[in-house]
């Protein structure tokens, strides 16, 4: 038991280092689902899928997976910056509105003034005359 699990091992080792490590990446991911689950067919479709979205896209199905979720993230970033922006935008203007409209209730007070001031001296000349 002991020989046939050595021999077994030291077939798997060799594989992988007179292979290059190459076919060993491709083969993990379905060895392991041989493993955990002990179903074939679902290992093999797991590897003719992986190898057919190679062949469409030019990268792996996880390196896919995590550009495109990169590229949502940059998005959502983009959108909060565009976001704050705007909220930044309207609060200066906000606040150059209500800085005016306490010049303009200056101004609007002493008109007022002046006006009731000329009234008075109006009416004062009137009464005089």
């Amino acid at each position: 038991m002991i020989l046939r699990l050595f021999k077994i091992c030291l077939f798997l080792l060799s594989f992988t280092f007179l292979t290059g490590f190459v076919p060993i990446t491709a083969v993990l991911g379905p060895a392991v689902t041989v493993a955990s689950s002990g179903n074939l067919v679902k290992a093999t479709a797991q590897l003719v899928f992986d190898n057919e979205f190679k062949k469409k896209t030019g990268k792996s199905s996880l390196s896919y997976i995590k550009e495109e979720v990169s590229k949502n993230n940059n998005q959502k970033n983009i959108k909060n910056d565009f976001k704050e922006l705007i909220e930044k935008r309207v609060k200066v203007v906000h606040q150059k509105l209500v800085d005016q409209n306490k010049v303009n209730k200056d101004f609007k007070l002493l008109v007022e003034k002046r006006v009731k001031l000329t009234h008075k001296k109006l009416i004062q000349k009137k009464i005089n005359q």
